[in-house]
């Protein structure tokens, strides 16, 4: 039964480098499904990457080996990682960009080690792309190579409670529609603010004008700032790391 193998990098797709590891995996997994979910991840950007695989990496069936590739530390000590977690399979630098499937209890990963050969700047290419045609052919996680008990993890920042009884969150990355993603969970009938601006939490983007603000909770279950028909990146000055407050109880 042919294996699914997504990728997940910044390599663009003017360049050709998504090209060399397709055609490793081709060669050496031909019956692999490819998927490209994206190759236009910010450079170098760990902590956007690791927030996009969170979205999708159980989204596809048990079996699917997910290869992700944002690598600012390529040819630096850094580690390279295979990993299973809920029945997938996970291959990637050590930096916590697969932290969404190490979290999990049943998540177990080795280290790869580096071929003979191998370009110490194209990692991609000459070890992660034969690792996961590996794992694509049915090898056992364990033959890829040693047992790695302390992969590099990142978290999402948690919210926390305020004296004044809000909770304090903040901006944990910004999508391509200039949405901004926050920490927060909340349901209706809050109010986020930022700075001196209240917003109600609404149920989607048409409950405002175009070109207003609004926040609402979005498909991933937490809070996003975002303007209807624009970027509220843009038209608020939000980034990653931008303070936000939820205050419970406001009615529209």
């Amino acid at each position: 039964m042919a294996r699914i193998v997504t990728l997940l990098t910044d390599f663009g797709t003017a360049d050709g480098y998504v090209g060399e590891m397709k055609g490793v995996l081709s060669t050496l997994a031909p019956n692999a499904v490819l998927v490209d979910v994206a190759h236009d991840v910010t450079p170098h950007d760990v902590e956007g990457a690791r927030l996009a695989l969170a979205r999708y990496w159980r989204r596809f069936p048990e079996g699917t080996v997910h290869l992700v590739v944002i690598d600012p530390g390529v040819g630096s000590p850094r580690g390279a990682l295979a990993a299973t977690s809920e029945g997938r399979f996970l291959v990637g630098p050590d930096n916590g960009v697969l932290s969404p499937a190490l979290l999990h209890a049943d998540a177990r990963c080795v280290s790869l080690p580096l071929p003979a050969g191998a370009a110490p700047t194209f990692h991609g290419r000459d070890l992660f792309a034969p690792a996961a045609a590996q794992l694509a052919l049915g090898a056992a996680l364990e033959t890829l190579g040693p047992e790695e008990d302390e992969p590099v993890i990142r978290r999402t920042p948690e919210a926390t409670r305020r004296a004044d009884g809000g909770v304090q969150g903040e901006v944990i990355t910004v999508d391509r529609f200039g949405n901004a993603v926050t920490n927060l969970l909340a349901m209706r009938g809050g109010e986020i603010r930022i700075g001196a601006l209240a917003l109600p939490v609404r149920r989607t983007y048409a409950d405002v004008a175009s070109g207003e603000p609004l926040a609402l909770v979005g498909s991933s279950g937490l809070v996003e700032i975002a303007v209807r028909d624009g970027s509220a990146a843009t038209k608020l000055g939000l980034r990653r790391g931008s303070e936000v407050v939820l205050v419970v109880g406001r009615k529209e």
